[in-house]
């Protein structure tokens, strides 16, 4: 074998690795209940122990009292340098009524999401630009005499 030979074996090797380093790669997250088990959920019959002995506990539950549980489970690819990207996001939803009975089972698919645009808040402060030891001396003359405690 000589040098050309060796060289084009490298060569292949090399373009081989490269492309292999251009394959999508996916990750799965999250937990979603299978079809047999979710059927055997009662709307108006099955409670939250119930449901959490049939289909196990949820990722997610309801931020107020007597809220529902939530089963989240997505599919993210990444591909080379480029950011990842969801591709698939499944989300089943069991809603609860005030006595802690399944009033509902819905599930809902990435098309059904809308993207919730965050804003931040600032609370403007009444101080401006003044250092701590100003704006404490700046109040010494401001104390009447109903501020003493008397």
């Amino acid at each position: 074998m000589g040098t050309r030979s060796t060289l084009r074996i490298a060569g292949i090797g090399l373009l081989c690795l490269t492309l292999g380093a251009c394959a999508a790669s996916y990750r799965n997250h999250g937990y979603i209940p299978p079809e047999d088990q979710l059927d055997q959920i009662v709307v108006g019959v099955d409670t939250r122990a119930s449901v959490e002995d049939t289909v196990g506990p949820p990722g997610i539950t309801g931020v107020v009292n007597g809220g529902g549980y939530y089963y989240v489970r997505s599919r993210v690819r990444s591909f080379g340098f480029r950011a990842p990207d969801e591709v698939e996001r499944q989300v089943l939803a069991i809603s609860f009524d005030n006595a802690g009975v399944v009033s509902n089972i819905e599930s809902f698919g990435l098309q059904d999401g809308q993207v919730v645009p965050l804003t931040r808040r600032v609370t403007e402060s009444a101080v401006s630009n003044k250092s701590f030891l100003r704006q404490l001396l700046g109040n010494i003359g401001r104390i009447g005499p109903t501020g003493l405690g008397g």
